[in-house]
C-alpha cells in the first residue's frame, strides 16, 4: 500500500504529528492540516486515497468536510476514516450517514490507526474489483455507490455503512452463496471488527428496512446467503 496518498486533518498538533509520522513510516504519503478549511482545499488538490478526518473542527466541521468532499465528482471515491473523541453513537451513525467509510474513537494508539487505515484502504480495492460499475441493478433493485443510495421497487431505502457494503457485494454476485467468513472477509475486509454472527444482525436490518416478501436476500440453511436473482 505504499505511495498511498492520505491527508490528516487534525487540530491537534500533536495527535497531528503522531499520526503523520507513524503513516510516514508506513510508507504512505502523507500531508496534513489544522483545520478544515485548508484541509478541503488539499483534499482538492491532492486527490488523496484516503482522509483522516477529526470530527471537532474550527471552521468547518468534520461532517461538512465529509458531506463537500463526497458530493464532488472529483473527490467522491476518496475513502474517509472519521476520527472522533466523544465516542457517541449520535455522532458516528451521522458521519457513516454521509458517507464516511469508518470511524475510530480517541483515544486509540499509533498501530490501531495504522492498522484501520490499512482495513480501510484495502475495503477500498476489493469494492473496485468486485464491481465494474458505480450502479448495480438486480430487478427492482438498484444501488447507486456514488450517491450512497438504495432505490427498491421505486422507494429509497437508507441503510447504514456497514449494511450498504453487504449488499452491494450481495448485489454484485447475484445468485451466489456466500458464507458468513467470506462476507465478512470479501465485503467488509479481514480486519473488521465484526463477528461472523453480527452478519446476521446487519442482514436482518437490511431486510426490515426493504420490507420485502419473500425476502430480497435468501438464508441457505447452513451455509450463508444469497441474493434472489431477480428483484
Amino acid at each position: 500500500m505504499s505511495n498511498k496518498k492520505i491527508v490528516i486533518i487534525e487540530d491537534e498538533p500533536d495527535i497531528l504529528e503522531v499520526l503523520s509520522y507513524n503513516l510516514k513510516r508506513e510508507g504512505f504519503e502523507v500531508f496534513s492540516a489544522i483545520n478544515g478549511t485548508l484541509g478541503l482545499s488539499i483534499v482538492e488538490k491532492e486527490l488523496p486515497d484516503l482522509v483522516l478526518l477529526d470530527l471537532m473542527l474550527p471552521g468547518m466541521d468534520g461532517i461538512e468536510i465529509c458531506s463537500t468532499v463526497k458530493a464532488n465528482p472529483a473527490t467522491q471515491n476518496t475513502l474517509i476514516i472519521m476520527v472522533t473523541a466523544k465516542g457517541e453513537e449520535s455522532d458516528i451513525v451521522l458521519g457513516l450517514g454521509v458517507g464516511a467509510d469508518d470511524y475510530i474513537s480517541k483515544p486509540f494508539s499509533p498501530k490501531e490507526l495504522v492498522a484501520r487505515v490499512k482495513a480501510v484502504l484495502r475495503r477500498g480495492v476489493l469494492v473496485e474489483t468486485t464491481s465494474q460499475t458505480d450502479k448495480v441493478e438486480v430487478g427492482q433493485l438498484v444501488i447507486d455507490s456514488t450517491k450512497y443510495e438504495v432505490i427498491i421497487e421505486g422507494r429509497e431505502v437508507r441503510l447504514t455503512a456497514t449494511e450498504f457494503r453487504l449488499l452491494h457485494y450481495l448485489a454484485s454476485n447475484p445468485g451466489r452463496v456466500f458464507s458468513r467468513e467470506q462476507l465478512l472477509s470479501r465485503a467488509m475486509g479481514d480486519d473488521v471488527v465484526v463477528v461472523d454472527r453480527n452478519i446476521d444482525v446487519h442482514i436482518r436490518g437490511i431486510r426490515k428496512k426493504m420490507d420485502m416478501e419473500p425476502p430480497l436476500i435468501e438464508t441457505i440453511r447452513g451455509v450463508g446467503y444469497r441474493l434472489r436473482d431477480t428483484a
